[in-house]
């Protein structure tokens, strides 16, 4: 199938299946029809990701992302070889955030808040470029880091009639934003935070993708920004779904599916 790359980010596919247990027992390389496709998906340059889910929403979770929409969807397609029913999924891109700062505002800001001129501005200034340029790298063409547990929501901004996220001047919506990002930061080190568009082609505007060692500090964080007026005022949450970041044969295992050769 002829590659489709978009022209901006990568594509990524958030999956959710509910095992079969049935055809589960009746098949002992069940497991190794996804553990073959994850390898495979990964030699050719993509990344996947294996959860254990936590409750009873679904039983295996995948994340898969990169450059080929059409690897993907193969991809996709493979995964269907295994015993496994899916119950939901969820398609996006990495992006840019349109509210980051520009370099005059963040020579402005050293200017204003530090007093900073001269080399001494000239220096953090390229500490900064170095930083964000690595930071924008990172947003469109992500390494996912295999942290113990991630959670996944899709979330719009409100279009209430008090309340339009879309009616506010570029300016203020900005400003909102760069409030929401500080309460993040805080998070650096403990959570991992990927937030890919789907404007167009899924049902909510974001995906939020959360990976942490520790589960409580996923809690945290999005309780904390639920106070944030950004969450508080004018966001809209759709379902969350949550588990144990494993290697794709122990996320089998755990969720009933055996991977032994077909050949034993």
């Amino acid at each position: 199938m002829q590659s489709v790359v978009p022209s901006i980010g990568w594509g990524v596919l958030h999956l959710y299946y509910r095992v079969d247990r049935e055809r589960a027992e009746r098949d002992p390389g069940a497991g190794k029809h996804v553990r073959d496709a994850f390898a495979a998906l990964e030699a050719d340059g993509h990344q996947g990701v294996a959860l254990a889910m936590l409750g009873h929403k679904a039983d295996l979770g995948v994340i898969a992302l990169g450059p080929d929409l059409a690897r993907l969807q193969r991809f996709q397609n493979e995964l269907l070889a295994a015993p496994l029913e899916p119950v939901y999924s969820y398609v996006s891109l990495t992006e840019q955030s349109e509210y980051g700062a520009t370099e005059n505002e963040e020579r402005a800001r050293l200017t204003r808040e530090e007093g900073l001129s001269g080399a001494d501005l000239d220096a953090r200034l390229a500490a900064w470029r170095d930083r964000i340029e690595h930071y924008r790298e990172n947003r469109v063409h992500p390494r996912l880091p295999l942290k113990q547990t991630c959670c996944f929501y899709p979330m719009s901004k409100r279009r209430a009639a008090d309340a339009n996220w879309y009616e506010l001047p570029f300016g203020d919506r900005k400003e909102l934003m760069a409030g929401h990002a500080r309460v993040g930061r805080t998070y650096s080190g403990r959570v991992l935070q990927l937030i890919t568009g789907s404007t167009g082609i899924d049902d909510w505007e974001w995906g939020v993708t959360l990976l942490a060692d520790d589960i409580a500090a996923l809690k945290e964080i999005v309780y904390e920004m639920r106070f944030d007026p950004v969450s508080a005022r004018y966001a809209e949450f759709g379902p969350f779904f949550t588990g144990l970041v494993l290697d794709p044969a122990d996320a089998c295992a755990r969720v009933g599916l055996r991977v032994e050769d077909d050949a034993r």
